[in-house]
């Protein structure tokens, strides 16, 4: 069940088709009401759906979905890493209360590719469209977006990350920390399977508070390898836990976009709904 203060799972697919929408509008432009009927919705009740879940009128929303979102955010909210870590930032950075415990695999696990390893997976509705979540007993080892990619496409990019792990499909196992994740309340636990680089850069993405961005040369320099930049972009799309491993807010020094494993228009709305809400609040 979905926490009340954020909507049932009706109102994560009514959000979820309404940013798809905004999104092959480019953006603003779209009325209310055409929007509205779109959804098979009055007007004033996609509003209220649509603002309690975001924050933000639709109208206002759909600003935040302009191409520039992402120099301006770098001019506003360019975080410094070293700089919030010793501010404390990583705390805040995560999903407002959620509450994140995270360990990652030894190398000598990470080498043996999942074998031995039982992983549970699942699909789930999220505001960002249906989701395939895959998690050990120890937490969550994979989130990825499917609405761009598909369905196939996204399991077999997971599951190809641990090719020896025997994987069940079990959403029961793994649904309590999906749950807390989308509500953003509660404890949800994550079980980090990458090479020792990866899991560094992944660590610093959880120092980017919400509603705020960095660049990956400043990922670089944050653990100590300031030439590593493509590197570091590489690992950044490797991750495997999209949202809760924040890498949507890592940006080019030149104020782009960069890439987005899950699909840059999913980037874009997660970097939106988190600025329109930062501001709201």
């Amino acid at each position: 069940m979905m926490n009340e203060s954020i909507g049932h799972g009706y109102h994560y697919g009514v959000i979820a088709r309404a940013l798809k929408l905004i999104e092959d509008e480019g953006g603003p432009g779209l009325a209310l009401e055409d929007l509205a009927a779109k959804l098979s919705m009055s007007p004033a009740h996609f509003q209220r759906v649509f603002s309690r879940w975001v924050g933000v009128s639709p109208k206002r929303y759909q600003q935040y979905l302009t191409i520039d979102l992402a120099k301006r955010l770098l001019s506003e909210r360019h975080t410094l890493l070293d700089a919030a870590a010793e501010a404390g930032l990583s705390g805040t950075g995560r999903l407002h209360d959620l509450f994140l415990r995270w360990e990652a695999m030894s190398p000598g696990e990470y080498a043996r590719a999942g074998e031995g390893l039982k992983i549970h997976y699942g699909w789930f509705d999220t505001p960002f469209g249906e989701a395939l979540a895959m998690g050990t007993d120890r937490g969550l080892c994979g989130l990825a977006f499917a609405e761009d990619c598909g369905r196939d496409h996204a399991f077999a990019d997971l599951a190809g990350r641990w090719p020896l792990a025997a994987f069940e499909q079990a959403p029961d196992q793994i649904a309590p920390w999906v749950e807390a994740a989308l509500a953003q309340k509660g404890e949800t636990r994550l079980h980090m399977i990458g090479a020792p680089f990866q899991i560094k850069v992944w660590e610093a993405l959880l120092a980017i508070p919400s509603g705020h961005v960095t660049t990956y040369s400043d990922i670089a320099r944050a653990i100590g390898n300031p030439r590593a930049v493509r590197a570091v972009g590489t690992a950044v799309g490797r991750n495997p836990v999209s949202w809760l491993i924040p890498c949507h807010r890592a940006l080019r020094k030149s104020g782009g976009l960069g890439g987005y494993h899950w699909g840059l228009p999913v980037k874009r709305a997660l970097l939106a709904w988190e600025a329109a809400r930062a501001d709201a609040g």
